[in-house]
């Protein structure tokens, strides 16, 4: 795929609806790609352009507040249950030996689905700059977005009007210090949420569920040191959201961890330093065939 071709949107019916997803074909190594609250499946369009030469690159867009497809109104939307969704859409699609990549809450999904042994389909995992321990939800940001999902769906709406302000995204408890370099994308990502009633009742739903449930990521790293598979820690060394000493933890509870950290970025690799994230999966990753 040349570098900037944006991947045509693909769909797959779950039990919950819906989930589009970007899907780059081929016969490489297969890198799923998980985004965080308010985010959508755009977040990796910089890291697919630049992996999709040599990997297939899979990359969902989950029912975390930018989707645009309604679930269900009995849709488990807690992480658990959108960890569960992930273990269910790479079974529909019938992926193994993926490469998980998550960041930010796409990183705490990748924890909960192998803390809860789902792990049939995963050959390895890489957790960049993501929620963990006591960090949930993360920094000024996710706790000023779980006390506006205390709101009801149309208030939440209103409160949300305001991240068409560039000066209004661009503070710490929205998405300035998620990342440097990509506010044109956050500012896409609000689009659903301002435009649908259905959506703003899932996000509502779904920061609730978030709130009601803040120990949820230390119990599962009780359950990390299990994890007996490669795993690959990439943390922004600059984040100001995600503490580094968390991405050092991880990295020590996994055993086969590493750890990668990464200048120049926020939270938000794959925004901020797309480039650089792209060369350290693709070289955690199987190599490829020569023949190729």
């Amino acid at each position: 795929m040349p570098e900037g071709e944006i991947v045509a949107q693909k769909e797959v019916r779950l039990s919950v609806g819906p989930i589009e997803y970007e899907d780059t074909g081929g016969d490489g190594p297969t890198v799923v790609l998980l985004h965080g609250f308010l985010m959508d499946s755009s977040l990796w369009d910089q890291v697919i352009a630049a992996l999709s030469v040599d990997h297939r690159c899979v990359a969902p867009t989950l029912p975390l507040g930018a989707h645009r497809h309604a679930m269900s109104a009995d849709a488990d939307l807690s992480l658990p249950g959108v960890a569960a969704l992930v273990g269910e859409f790479l079974d529909r699609l019938d992926l193994s030996d993926v490469t998980l990549v998550g960041v930010d809450t796409g990183g705490a999904l990748v924890q909960l689905l192998i803390a809860g042994g789902d792990t049939a389909r995963v050959g390895r995992v890489v957790l960049a700059s993501c929620d963990a321990f006591d960090n949930f939800p993360p920094g000024l940001t996710g706790r000023t977005l779980v006390r506006a999902g205390k709101l009801p769906p149309r208030l939440f709406g209103l409160f949300m009007r305001q991240m068409r302000l560039r000066p209004i995204r661009r503070l710490p408890l929205a998405f300035g210090w998620l990342t440097k370099r990509g506010d044109a994308a956050t500012a896409r990502w609000a689009a659903p949420i301002l435009s649908r009633p259905e959506i703003r009742r899932d996000a509502v739903r779904m920061l609730r569920a978030a709130g009601a449930d803040t120990d949820i990521l230390l119990g599962a790293a009780e359950r990390l040191p299990d994890f007996g598979r490669p795993a690959l820690v990439v943390w922004a060394s600059a984040d100001r959201v995600m503490p580094p000493e968390h991405g050092r933890r991880l990295a020590e509870l996994l055993p086969k961890g590493r750890l990668v950290e990464i200048d120049d970025s926020y939270t938000l690799i794959p925004l901020d330093r797309p480039a650089e994230l792209a060369r350290v999966v693709r070289e955690f990753t199987p190599a490829t065939d020569p023949a190729r």
